[in-house]
């Protein structure tokens, strides 16, 4: 098969051929050896938000105890609160929320967006998102600015009967995206779209261009946000001396120039082992407490206690109106009340973090061996533009494959994430083919986590199963490369 001329004529051939795709697949699931009785039941992440890992058994058991005892809730709030504070420090709070999402929600509302109520117009606000990974998250809470990007989310914002999306954004509050000095951000997939590819960001010279949109920008300006993530695919792979983002720390200072907060998306990460905000100068770190936590569904903002009073407040956790330092009661935000299974289940989980990070940590080493053992039976010209990072902040491992677009040449295809949600994203449709629960595969970044059906009941790599699922992302790799003329 010879090579297409155009990267578009490769996608509308890869749509084309999807059934035949879907045949090999289902078929290499059978010469690779997957059982037919774990075909559907294990995956290549425990960190997707609808198909979660099984609770390891020490969150079972916490979450078991917790529910026969009589405990006010307050009180669970609390113990999360100590635990927070015996790791960063007196200065840090936390509040805990039904899920990640809604952590977002409420700290933008509570830290960006003006107030609605007082005598006369409203005025507007606007918080600067860097153009990187997962803006359906962190970048959609305004209306962006300039107006280019107003269809950024494409049409997964407005459909029949629903606000999807756009009906996210929040009061007189707009967003100002800045694409990434060193980025790219080509057009890709079979819903063919701009994706971000951020290997080569430059944070340097994406300090000069923040700050000069932070200028044209000041007298509306009310927050800065981005990801919290520590790889390189997501455009954080420049560190300092202590391993910490230098992207981060760049977008922390220019917030507090203006006083004004800088808060952190790290829903797939790790409480304490990952992203440590007194390192990278956050105010405030949003996690899903149900990726790589391992916690029963639900979400945990941590910050310093100036911005968490807001925050607190908002989801009735701040004191009653008498006077009191906790409570447990209704607010504007009572619909994200994270409930009692889940409160003690991320007591559990942040225990373990604290005082056992190894249990988080040592299944992402048994991992990283596996995916770079297998990655490396890859054909050498694919093989050349993979690379393969390990994040514990993520306990996850990366592939990323930018590198194989490079000098002019068709690579491996990439996905956008409207093929995701379109459900044209091969690397993961295919995936399901083969009886394998697929995990985050557009932007030419595939994250890879244990959990779903590939540790044990101690949260340990099981690594017969493990394997299966990293052998079929890399045979379904081979098949989509052949129908893409690459090999």
């Amino acid at each position: 098969m010879s090579e297409f001329k155009y990267k578009f004529q490769m996608y509308r051939h890869l749509q084309a051929n999807i059934a035949n795709i879907y045949a090999e697949a289902r078929k290499a699931a059978d010469e690779i050896g997957i059982p037919k009785e774990i075909r559907g039941k294990f995956g290549l992440t425990g960190a997707i938000s609808g198909c979660p890992a099984p609770l390891r058994r020490d969150i079972i058991e916490a979450s078991e105890k917790g529910a026969t005892e009589v405990i006010p809730l307050a009180r669970l709030v609390d113990e999360i609160r100590e635990i927070v504070k015996d790791v960063y420090g007196d200065e840090y709070d936390a509040a805990p929320t039904s899920t990640c999402e809604a952590g977002l929600w409420v700290a933008f509302d509570a830290l960006f967006t003006p107030p609605m109520t007082g005598r006369g117009d409203n005025y507007r606000a606007r918080y600067i998102a860097p153009y990187e990974k997962h803006m359906h998250h962190q970048a959609s809470y305004g209306r962006p600015f300039p107006g280019w990007f107003k269809d950024y989310l494409a049409d997964r914002g407005c459909t029949a009967g629903e606000l999807g999306f756009y009906g996210k954004r929040q009061n007189n509050l707009d967003v100002v995206i800045v694409p990434l000095p060193g980025a790219r951000y080509d057009v890709h997939g079979i819903k063919y779209h701009p994706v971000p590819l951020l290997t080569e960001v430059e944070p340097h010279a994406a300090r000069e261009k923040i700050k000069s949109v932070a200028e044209i920008h000041a007298p509306m300006l009310t927050g800065i946000t981005s990801l919290g993530y520590d790889t390189p695919g997501y455009g954080y792979g420049v560190k300092d001396d202590n391993g910490t983002p230098v992207l981060q720390k760049i977008l922390a200072e220019i917030a507090h120039q203006y006083d004004i907060p800088y808060v952190v998306d790290n829903a797939w990460g790790l409480p304490f082992v990952g992203h440590d905000p007194r390192k990278t100068g956050a105010d405030v770190v949003v996690y899903s407490m149900d990726k790589a936590t391992g916690a029963a569904t639900s979400g945990l903002i941590i910050g310093k206690e100036q911005y968490m009073v807001p925050i607190r407040r908002a989801l009735g956790m701040h004191g009653d109106r008498y006077g009191t330092t906790a409570s447990y009661g209704k607010a504007a935000y009572v619909t994200f009340d994270p409930g009692k299974e889940a409160l003690l289940t991320q007591i559990q989980a942040l225990k373990v973090l604290r005082d056992r990070p190894e249990v988080l940590t040592r299944p992402v080493d048994d991992l990283e061996k596996i995916v770079t053992e297998e990655f490396d039976k890859l054909p050498a010209k694919l093989r050349a533009g993979i690379t393969i990072n390990k994040s514990y902040n993520s306990a996850a491992v990366e592939v990323n494959y930018e590198g194989t677009w490079k000098n002019g040449k068709l690579g491996i295809p990439v996905f956008s994430i409207e093929d995701m949600y379109a459900g044209t994203n091969i690397f993961q449709s295919g995936l399901s083919q083969m009886g394998i629960i697929p995990t985050i595969a557009y932007d030419a970044n595939i994250f890879i986590s244990p959990g779903l059906g590939t540790t044990d009941e101690e949260g340990m790599l099981k690594e017969k199963e493990a394997r299966y699922a990293i052998q079929g992302l890399v045979r379904l790799i081979e098949i989509v490369c052949k129908y893409a003329g690459i090999i």
